[in-house]
């Protein structure tokens, strides 16, 4: 229809993307995707001034708006108490239990944590489909365990892909589709008259946003589709996650360019880690160390909390934060350990004054809510402005990390982002490795970090610099090690020697492969 190239669909999905659905992204794709193609050629040529020796800052033009006084659109009532989110895939099953959790909002995630298959992103939309109707259920083909909706379940809100990633699947006039304009034109088809019924709005987080341009893009994504199908200005509504290095810089002006539309910022910090690798990736002096040891502890990761907080507060706007993504243990000791860090991540959250925050797993909900729950008078800390801060500057936001680099934290990043990859292009995009739920940003922070190491030649703890033939060492030793743990059937099953073939291709390339989601697209299907 009207060049749209699609795969057969089988029903439910035949029967949810009707005539009118297909209408609609046809028309919207054509309206923006040549804008989105020149926003991507624009960071480009950001990133190449940064790497020839520019550092990111405040940006001199938009002065006015950072200095002004105004304030984003009144925040829809349902979206004021946000203390307690957790986030997943949209598997049917991980759906009905997050809805089911005790926190007060699910995102439920087409990008990071979902590996997007063709099958998986059609039952993705189906599933959100039938959450948003309250009639979902399931049962477990292998326990035989039934599950379904429990009466006032989580605020949805779902988080579309970043704008880098195609959805290869769909084509129009010769060209793939942006997998963002399709999670989010399918969404809110789907979902928008039910929604509004309720009395609530269309919901989304926005991911991986470098600029304000990109957010006025947003914008009028939103504006077209509200008039599209004439409803009040604010039925969307979005939160856009501040996972990029860049988008710090442009914090107001974001806000300012999505005024109608935006609720929150959230502080992405696994994404925002890999996008300072990534970002600063030809500075020698920003070369960060171990992983484990980059927490928001760290100068640049706190000073970007407490400017978020600040920033949001000021306008109107919630400040959420970041993930917790340790699992719960079994062993009683070990778990007490477990979430006791986490409670203290969560107080530091707390105490900088976001409004809530992230968790990958139900079983962190209890210990979370005594911090962000009981922990806060009334539903948020929207209060707390931060007006006797010192001023964050660039250099705040840039200071390098302090911590070593070890040998056991460059097997452990290879074994994670092995394990990962493998996961991911065999249809998984959310695996729980060594008491982590990881997701592709922490897979990425595993493999730019040892890139950023070959390329200046640091040393580990061991005194080996860190070179390719080093990492290809490595990565042959820690290969055999998961696939000990792993055994072999599953081994061959779970298409591990490709995951190794293309960690050793983007983690030796003499140019950082910006996202490993693209490579590794080709390989799913």
């Amino acid at each position: 229809m009207n060049g749209l190239k699609l795969p057969k669909l089988e029903q439910p999905a035949a029967g949810l993307m009707d005539q009118n659905c297909q209408q609609f992204l046809v028309e919207l794709v054509r309206k923006f995707r040549p804008q989105l193609h020149n926003l991507l050629v624009n960071r480009q040529q950001r990133q190449q001034q940064i790497d020839a020796g520019a550092l990111p800052d405040f940006a001199p033009e938009t002065a006015s708006i950072r200095d002004s006084d105004w304030q984003v659109a009144t925040l829809p009532k349902d979206l004021t108490k946000r203390r307690l989110e957790i986030t997943g895939p949209v598997d049917r099953k991980m759906v009905i239990n997050a809805l089911n959790a005790n926190v007060d909002c699910y995102m439920a995630d087409f990008e990071d944590s979902q590996s997007p298959t063709w099958e998986g992103v059609l039952q993705g939309q189906i599933n959100l489909f039938d959450a948003n109707t309250g009639q979902m259920t399931y049962t477990d083909p292998v326990s035989n365990k039934h599950y379904k909706l429990q009466e006032n379940p989580a605020l949805l809100i779902a988080r579309v892909r970043g704008l880098h990633l195609p959805e290869k699947h769909v084509m129009l006039d010769g060209d793939v589709v942006p997998g963002s304009l399709f999670d989010f034109a399918l969404y809110f088809y789907l979902n928008y008259q039910q929604r509004v019924a309720r009395g609530t709005g269309v919901y989304y987080y926005l991911p991986k946003l470098e600029h304000s341009s990109e957010a006025q893009w947003w914008a009028d994504v939103f504006t077209f589709t509200e008039d599209y199908f004439q409803q009040p200005r604010g039925t969307i509504r979005a939160t856009v996650l501040i996972e990029t290095l860049p988008a710090v810089f442009q914090m107001d002006e974001i806000l300012y360019a999505m005024r109608e539309h935006i609720v929150a910022l959230n502080c992405g910090r696994w994404d925002y880690i890999f996008s300072y690798i990534k970002t600063l990736k030809n500075h020698p002096d920003r070369v960060l160390p171990d992983r484990q040891v980059v927490t928001m502890n760290q100068p640049f990761l706190n000073a970007y909390s407490r400017l978020l907080v600040k920033t949001c507060h000021k306008r109107g706007a919630l400040a959420m934060g970041g993930m917790a993504a340790f699992i719960p243990s079994k062993d009683p000791t070990e778990n007490a350990a477990i979430l006791a860090k986490v409670k203290a991540d969560k107080e530091l959250e707390r105490a900088n004054g976001h409004d809530g925050t992230w968790i990958a797993h139900p079983g962190l909900a209890d210990t979370v809510r005594e911090v962000f729950v009981a922990g806060l008078q009334g539903d948020n800390q929207s209060h707390i402005l931060r007006e006797d801060d010192a001023p964050v500057n660039a250099a705040d936001l840039l200071e390098p990390s302090v911590g070593e680099r070890t040998e056991a934290g460059m097997r452990t990043n290879i074994r994670v982002a092995l394990q990962y990859i493998a996961a991911w292009i065999s249809g998984k995009g959310c695996v729980p490795i060594y008491g982590l739920m990881e997701d592709a940003a922490t897979a990425e922070i595993s493999r730019t970090s040892i890139w950023q190491w070959i390329k200046h030649g640091k040393t580990l703890d061991n005194g080996e610099v860190v070179t390719k033939e080093l990492f290809r060492t490595y990565l042959e030793q820690e290969a055999q090690i998961v696939r000990s743990e792993v055994g072999d059937e599953r081994w061959a099953a779970e298409n591990f020697p490709k995951a190794m073939q293309l960690l050793e291709q983007i983690t030796t390339a003499d140019e950082l492969v910006a996202f490993l989601t693209l490579p590794g697209y080709d390989l799913i299907q």
